[in-house]
């Protein structure tokens, strides 16, 4: 039997009592009247109110219920604090770049320092959680990365330093990747215990996030507010947000060794082995370089792109940010049921098809109206890449945290280092035109769709699909 939720009965109900969980529909297979779920969804029963061992079931599982649905909203709520304050430095860009004084090369140096404080995160993610548990790594995860920002925000509008920028930037890369690992891993894990997809919609939240950043932003650049003073009072919402929602993400039993937790033994490298030798998840993590690359490029320079290459002002390059991000996160709400109806593969060819559309002709607009329909091609086109691909990187039933994880940092390491490289090659040839790189790299993720297709017998919100053999 599997490790018991908190609140969880202590051993199985009777045979007699205890019917299978359907993970396809996520009820009760049971054709009694009365259905309740075991706390940790391993089974589900039913008898009649007179029955005292179900009586004392059903309060637990009800317990177990609510903390769980305590656990969902609360890392709804955490995937909106990355979004927030990566969405307010993306939109300060041009801001920042006027403070220091400094060329579209030094802004592609920002975003070095940006990407290597990241990939420093990648690699810690997983150490972090096994130390300190899911909550009090988000919680480290999230006040770091609030403090990153704050220091940014100093070196830029106060100090008017560009290493001190540099500094803090790199700082608030390193926890928001960290962040942006672990708070995925468990939304993969409350996805599995709830039996439907949900991931999708947690980056709906993300997305949603960055159009609010993206819409202060426009609001803090008119209305001339200082980037110092922008970037210190999204830092501290986000700080005292994380402190709050922490303390709905259960700490992790005493004793109790999480899935990813590195180990020094044979199994941990037999592990490794599998996932590195596994074509499928390979594949998978080569789908999401694409799309996160698509996502990251415009996160840093589709502003610059609007401001330098179709005329936009500093506000309107940051509106046309908004428009982006509001197509991504219609997408990512709209994604659950459309992958649920067309299949994950079909859902992915025709969004990186949208994809590559919009990059080409937000590349080649000659008029602000079609940039900005550029622009929502653009971001329809990436929304569901990195979210699909960290489902399917979870279908596995017993190794699924790790394998997300995996898979997290091939999306991870194009979303980060990505913009830095397409600031160097906008150095030669202009930033419009370096953005047919994205084009490229979205046709290798249509190219690369079919490894979301799920493993055979396995369930996917309400739709079954299965892998040819």
């Amino acid at each position: 039997m599997p490790r018991q939720a908190h609140g969880a009965p202590p051993q199985r109900l009777p045979s007699r009592t205890r019917h299978t969980l359907s993970k396809r529909s996520g009820l009760c297979t049971a054709l009694r009247t009365r259905r309740y779920f075991s706390a940790d969804r391993d089974y589900c029963f039913s008898a009649t109110r007179k029955d005292p061992v179900t009586l004392a079931h059903r309060r637990l599982a009800r317990k177990g219920s609510t903390a769980l649905i305590g656990r969902r909203n609360a890392i709804f709520g955490v995937f909106t604090l990355p979004g927030l304050a990566f969405a307010t430095w993306a939109a300060r860009i041009p801001s920042v770049r006027d403070d220091l004084s400094i060329t579209n090369s030094d802004v592609a140096m920002l975003l070095f320092s940006l990407a290597a404080g990241s990939l420093v995160g990648l690699v810690a993610a997983p150490r972090l959680l096994a130390r300190l548990g899911m909550s009090r790594g988000l919680f480290i995860g999230l006040s770091t990365m609030a403090a990153g920002l704050a220091f940014a925000g100093i070196g830029s509008g106060f100090l008017q330093s560009m290493p001190s920028t540099a500094v803090g930037i790199a700082l608030f890369g390193v926890a928001y990747s960290a962040t942006d690992v672990l708070m995925n891993v468990e939304g993969a894990n409350v996805e599995r215990e709830l039996g439907k997809t949900v991931l999708p919609s947690m980056h709906a939240f993300f997305s949603m996030a960055t159009i609010i950043g993206a819409g202060l932003g426009v609001l803090a650049s008119a209305g001339g507010l200082s980037v110092t003073w922008h970037f210190g009072l999204i830092a501290v919402l986000t700080f005292v947000t994380a402190i709050i929602l922490s303390r709905f993400i259960p700490a992790p039993e005493s004793g109790e060794r999480t899935t990813t937790e590195p180990r020094k033994d044979q199994k941990s490298t037999a592990a490794r082995n599998r996932l590195l030798a596994d074509r499928r998840l390979i594949l998978l993590g080569i789908m999401m370089v694409g799309m996160a690359f698509a996502e990251g490029s415009a996160n840093d320079w589709i502003s610059l792109g609007a401001v330098e290459g179709h005329g936009f002002d500093a506000s309107g390059g940051a509106f046309v940010y908004g428009v982006f991000v509001s197509a991504m996160t219609l997408g990512r709400f709209a994604g659950g049921p459309l992958a649920d109806r067309f299949g994950r593969v079909r859902l992915l060819i025709a969004l990186a098809a949208l994809g590559i559309t919009g990059v080409t002709l937000f590349v080649l607009a000659t008029e602000p109206v079609a940039a900005m329909v550029g622009a929502a091609l653009w971001g329809l086109g990436g929304s569901l890449g990195f979210p699909i691909g960290l489902s399917a990187a979870a279908d596995h039933p017993s190794d699924g945290p790790r394998r997300v994880s995996f898979v997290a940092a091939f999306g991870y390491g194009a979303f980060l280092t990505g913009p830095p490289l397409l600031g160097l090659l906008g150095e030669h040839v202009g930033v419009l035109k370096s953005m047919y790189l994205v084009v490229a790299l979205l046709v290798v993720s249509l190219a690369t769709a079919g490894s979301a297709r799920p493993p055979v017998q396995v369930r996917v919100g309400t739709k079954q699909e299965t892998a040819p053999e």
